[in-house]
């Protein structure tokens, strides 16, 4: 969850996972019983590029790894979509090779 993502992903806001968390705590037993829930979202306030810099330092490898939600049934990205293009200007922006397999 980034909020780069939130003009195609209103749920991708800090706003909408604010009152998502208010509501799940009105509506849940535990957090009833006093047992509230916090969503983390460690990576909304990151660029593109510092959460593919920072998934690199982690060890993250990147071509086990699919942004598209219009994938084909062998993982390969249509490289059209609005999550293809923003992954494409993360890996640019970090100045590292994109590992993804795109269709187009």
């Amino acid at each position: 969850m980034n909020a780069v993502d939130y003009s195609g992903y209103p749920d991708c806001r800090a706003e909408y996972i604010e009152a998502f968390e208010r509501m799940a705590n009105l509506a849940t037993k535990a957090a009833v019983e006093g047992q509230n829930m916090h969503i983390h979202t460690p990576l909304i306030h990151l660029s593109k590029a510092a959460i593919i810099q920072r998934g690199l330092s982690l060890g993250v490898d990147y071509a086990l790894t699919v942004s598209c939600y219009q994938a084909d049934q062998t993982g390969r990205a249509c490289g059209r979509c609005d999550s293809c293009r923003l992954r494409r200007e993360g890996f640019a922006a970090a100045g590292v090779s994109d590992p993804t397999c795109y269709i187009g």
